[in-house]
């Protein structure tokens, strides 16, 4: 089910998942490729093997959280964490991907493409300027942070 998700994301090799909750699935699999995970949520949880864990707000997040990644993604996001998870995305220079639930729309600019399954996964990479690490834009330090 999550095949087609899972080889989109497994393009990039360092990803952070914002809003983990209880699904596993996912960060499950993208481990099991040798893909370095980290989860995020506002609770507490415990993860699977092979899974970081940090307990992290999107909308007061730490920077540090994400600076190695080389995309960050969502699940499910809601139109409310979309615009925060866009901006530590940008900020840290790489890609954000997300999916929204059922008739959410997207409230970032964002190129949707449609999944084997039928789901849309969103990318709101920074289409202006692009660096070698998951094709957002950069900024001085190669990560799209301000000088």
């Amino acid at each position: 089910m999550q095949g087609g998700l899972v080889d989109r994301l497994a393009r990039h090799d360092r990803l952070v998942e914002v809003g983990v909750g209880n699904r596993f699935e996912v960060v499950r699999a993208l481990a099991a490729r040798g893909r370095t995970v980290t989860a995020t949520d506002i609770h507490e949880r415990p993860t699977p093997d092979g899974v970081r864990f940090v307990r992290d707000d999107v909308t007061d997040p730490e920077p540090a959280v994400y600076r190695d990644a080389d995309a960050v993604y969502a699940l499910n996001c809601p139109p409310e964490l979309q615009r925060p998870a866009h901006d530590i995305a940008r900020r840290v220079g790489v890609s954000f991907l997300f999916t929204t639930l059922g008739g959410d729309p997207a409230v970032v600019p964002a190129t949707p493409t449609t999944l084997p399954d039928g789901r849309t996964l969103f990318d709101a990479a920074d289409r202006s300027a692009r660096s070698g690490r998951g094709g957002a834009a950069a900024g001085p330090a190669g990560r799209g942070e301000s000088p």
